[in-house]
């Protein structure tokens, strides 16, 4: 084990590694000057009041008389409560210096239960009631405000504990400003309050890069979005943010985003995040007439909006549910479910090609209204089968179905053992699904189960996990893909096929072939000691057993082998859509003692 901790290490990077002990030992010897900052905040209200035209747009009513945490509506009116979680109602501790507050505490639970409230989704929600005529909206807004600067004096408490967490509020006030008209000629008290969070964020921006995921992208956003706010407002110390800003987004789009548009965080949400992250930095530029950015980094944002338009489905906007999810959505000037995805996509769509992913007035339009952007003529084109070699994923689309194949390509590091999943979706129905994440912190079985095997649409080879793990957000021995036709594409058919070898040397070699009337699955499976188990977790709906068949509403299922199977059972799991939601499914097993091939063929 000691081996694969080392091997896993050099796979994270040497530079990574350096950046995190150098960051931790700041923190602990008092080097880094985050322990060292004050924040010079001032009394009065936050935001003015509007004086712009009154608009009849849809507000996103998600937090209009309600609470909205990760997806899910409560009715409460009432200020939030800033330390307490929404998801095990305990309390965080609020009078500590942020640095002295542990990063778990199995007392208070998940700590994304405390921070959800105090990243600002409901800023939008309120600027845009009041844009619509109703003052009494900025009222509230601003006594909001009020009340979490009192509870949450700088740097105290755990809600400064996070730079991604002080970032994603810095972008929701800046959004707030762009559609109240108020990024010029700031209030003294929001330019102070902004200050005292870019404050926050850049002594450790060296820490979130060495993550190498989405934490990167926001601090940058925030430095550059803050920081030029500032300087537009009359503050030389924002230039130098401002820069930091930028150096560090073209930085990570260069490193984290592949040429096929695959980002590093192998994750449909995070991915999301991450371009809606480059989206709102876009617009902010665009609103203030800054420098464009380099021709490289439109690139791969362009490459990364495709992406996220292939994974998405246009009939009601879901995505598959691949990859770790913590539950974000950055932009909330929808009403729509948090598993809509085609806002973002229309948005980066408008903003990076020039073009519209959808036709028609549906909600995907309204960030595109609200912001004030001219809709351009053109649209993508329809989404084609396609390999995203880069960041091992397939696509293979026909009139009937969607499919998505995961291979294991890591060039960053994997949270799940998810390799060689397969997605099905018949029209806007997820057949064969992924289990999501659940928490990051709610007992190590959650962690153990949704980042394991037995949460997706794989074979498990001698109750082992593809990859052992090594901590909460850590994998070891990192799969490779071995083997691979490439995909092929013609006018009948579109198949291909991968495989890999685990650290036991089990082989798990899977062809996936999508016809005009039927999905083929051939699992070549071999290597493993005493049994291997292959599962589909399926759509709720009524399955029934018919020999090794499986019949719905939705479709058949038809299971053959060339060895003996030994078990056929439909049974149960668990799948979480929502963070920290979880739901029953059924999961159909199919288990073999010898090394074989097992044939699974959808009836479309």
């Amino acid at each position: 084990m000691n081996f694969v901790k080392i091997k896993t290490a050099i796979a994270l990077g040497v530079l990574n590694l350096f950046r995190v002990v150098t960051y931790k030992l700041g923190i602990e010897l008092g080097f880094n000057k985050v322990k060292k900052i004050t924040g010079n905040l001032a009394d009065g209200e936050l935001f003015k009041p509007y004086k712009g035209l009154v608009n009849n747009l849809e507000c996103n009513k998600q937090w209009l008389d309600n609470h909205t945490y990760l997806g899910v509506t409560v009715k409460n009116k009432a200020i939030p409560s800033w330390h307490q979680s929404c998801l095990t109602q305990r309390s965080a501790p609020s009078h500590k210096p942020w640095y002295l507050i542990a990063d778990f505490n199995e007392q208070l639970g998940d700590i994304k239960g405390v921070w959800e409230a105090s990243r600002f989704d409901w800023v939008i929600g309120f600027v845009q009631k009041t844009k619509c005529g109703d003052e009494l909206a900025l009222d509230s807004l601003n006594i909001w405000l009020a009340d979490w600067i009192l509870n949450n004096p700088p740097y105290f408490g755990v809600n400064w504990k996070c730079g991604q967490e002080a970032s994603i509020r810095i972008m929701h006030l800046a959004l707030a400003a762009i559609l109240l008209e108020q990024t010029n000629k700031t209030s003294i008290p929001l330019l102070r309050f902004v200050k005292a969070h870019l404050k926050r964020i850049s002594p450790t921006i060296m820490y979130a890069v060495a993550q190498d995921n989405n934490h990167g992208t926001s601090e940058a956003a925030a430095l550059y979005i803050g920081g030029s706010w500032l300087s537009l407002n009359g503050d030389s110390d924002g230039v130098k943010w401002q820069q930091l800003g930028i150096k560090w987004l073209e930085n990570r789009a260069s490193r984290l985003i592949e040429t096929d548009g695959s980002f590093s965080q192998y994750s449909v949400n995070y991915h999301r995040l991450m371009l809606d992250t480059y989206s709102l930095v876009e617009v902010w530029r665009l609103k203030h007439k800054l420098p464009i950015f380099s021709a490289s980094l439109y690139t791969k944002l362009t490459a990364a909006t495709h992406w996220l338009y292939c994974f998405t489905n246009s009939e009601c906007g879901d995505a598959p549910n691949l990859g770790a999810n913590d539950g974000a959505r950055l932009i909330p000037l929808t009403s729509s479910d948090y598993r809509d995805f085609r806002p973002s996509v229309q948005l980066a769509s408008l903003l990076f090609c020039q073009a519209l992913a959808y036709k028609g007035d549906g909600g995907f339009n309204l960030p595109l209204l609200w912001l004030e952007l001219s809709r351009p003529d053109a649209f993508l084109i329809d989404k084609k089968s396609k390999d995203f070699d880069c960041g091992g994923y397939a696509f293979l689309k026909n009139s009937k179905a969607e499919v998505f194949l995961n291979y294991p390509k890591f060039k960053f590091r994997p949270s799940q053992c998810d390799a060689l999943h397969i997605d099905l979706w018949l029209g806007n129905e997820n057949v064969f699904r992924d289990g999501g994440t659940f928490s990051y912190n709610a007992g190590q079985k959650y962690i153990d189960y949704y980042g394991g095997v037995k949460s997706h649409n794989t074979v498990e080879f001698d109750e082992h996990e593809q990859m052992p793990r090594l901590s909460r957000f850590l994998l070891g021995d990192w799969l490779t893909t071995h083997f691979k036709k490439p995909l092929v594409v013609n006018q009948h058919s579109q198949s291909i096929t991968v495989g890999y070898k685990d650290y036991y040397h089990c082989e798990h070699i899977r062809t996936v072939a999508l016809l005009s009337s039927s999905l083929i699955i051939k699992d070549e499976l071999s290597g493993f000691q005493s049994k291997a188990i292959l599962r589909f977790r399926l759509i709720p709906s009524n399955w029934k057993v018919f020999n090794n068949s499986l019949v719905s509403d939705s479709c058949t299922i038809i299971f053959t082998a060339d060895v003996h199977i030994e078990r056929f059972e439909l049974t149960s799991g668990f799948e979480s859509r929502y963070y920290y939601q979880e739901s029953e499914i059924p999961v159909i097993e199919l288990e073999i003692n010898k090394p074989g091939i097992i044939i699974t063929e959808v009836k479309l």
